[in-house]
């Protein structure tokens, strides 16, 4: 999937990665309650991006992008709890807890313009 919407393929790349990183902590890992946990919040993330692009109102919008914040701070906390429990090695969290915090910004720069706009 290419899309010209930046936080719209950004999460949807997010989401292979979290699908990978998941597939890799079962199999090799064989852990099975925090990788459950973090592929829920990390898919959820595109997909309430997705629900909000088709959102009927601003307010519908912005009701959806607040969930995908929220989904993202959540796969950040699993991704640090992950990292920090020695499931995963830093070199290995590293770039996706980068790429977690690149959408936090995005998606709380979106949601803050959008809130900006309802109230004006």
């Amino acid at each position: 999937m290419k899309s010209d919407n930046v936080v719209q393929q950004k999460s949807y790349d997010f989401a292979l990665r979290i699908i990978r990183l998941y597939k890799f902590l079962v199999e090799e890992q064989k852990e099975f309650v925090l990788s459950k946990q973090i592929l829920k919040s990390g898919t959820s993330i595109g997909a309430n991006i997705e629900e909000a692009i088709g959102g009927q109102s601003g307010k519908d919008f912005l009701s959806k992008m607040s969930i995908a914040y929220k989904e993202t701070r959540e796969t950040h906390y699993w991704l640090r709890l992950l990292r920090d429990s020695e499931y995963l090695k830093s070199n290995v969290t590293d770039k996706v807890l980068n790429d977690c915090e690149e959408l936090l910004k995005i998606i709380g720069s979106i949601s803050r313009k959008m809130k900006n706009n309802l109230n004006s």
